[in-house]
């Protein structure tokens, strides 16, 4: 089950196995790519370290969860708090075959959306939706992340672009259709070059948004 996890985890979110702890070798953490933020931790520990009969070590999986729902599914067999972490917000799940994979699978996901759901990664989403040959301004990107006040944001946002092959922040541009005079990835002229590469004609650093907007 370990195995075939690590593979959902590496496949799904793009999340590269990386083992902090030189005292726990076996010890190993996923986190979003974009955030930096934990959503899983694999441990192998003995049963009776975690409260259970036997001391053969196992395997558990460390999630992020609702405290709510941890309260809840922490009286169902193969669930309890956090072993070793915040109990309140972390969710530990036992991989002996107690928690049928599908399940597990599933509290992967919740903790992946629990710590990835904030304005940064709403606005890094958003610019992935623009499509080639297309551009969006700062506004509409906000506007399309959930909140079309947060035009500034999106500019802070997109300078510190951890992704740029994934996340094409070039195909955003001011109000006016205008390009960025020194674009962050590249220097200047670089947006350009990229935008006509998409097919996007660039008159005097301005596009045509009644023709290339959305």
């Amino acid at each position: 089950m370990v195995k075939k996890l690590k593979e959902y985890i590496k496949t799904e979110y793009n999340a590269k196995e990386e083992r902090p702890w030189k005292s726990y070798p076996e010890y190993t953490t996923f986190k979003d790519p974009l955030s930096g933020k934990w959503f899983a931790l694999l441990m192998n520990v003995k049963r009776s370290v975690i409260g259970l009969s036997g001391d053969e070590e196992i395997w558990v999986l460390n999630v992020k969860a609702d405290p709510d729902f941890i309260m809840f599914i922490s009286g169902t067999e193969g669930f309890m708090p956090g072993y070793h972490m915040n109990k309140e917000h972390w969710l530990t799940v036992l991989l002996d075959g107690t928690v049928s994979f599908e399940e597990v699978l599933n509290c992967v996901d919740r903790s992946y959306i629990l710590i990835t759901d904030t304005p940064t990664k709403r606005i890094y989403e958003a610019v992935k939706k623009i499509p080639k040959g297309k551009v969006a301004t700062y506004g509409r990107v906000a506007e399309m992340a959930g909140d079309r006040k947060m035009a500034r944001a999106v500019g802070n946002a997109l300078h510190k672009n951890p992704d740029p092959d994934s996340i094409p922040c070039y195909r955003v541009v001011n109000s006016e259709g205008r390009v960025s005079e020194a674009f962050v990835f590249g220097g200047e002229n670089r947006q350009i070059a990229l935008l006509e590469a998409d097919g996007i004609e660039v008159i005097d650093g301005k596009v045509d948004l009644s023709k290339y907007g959305i």
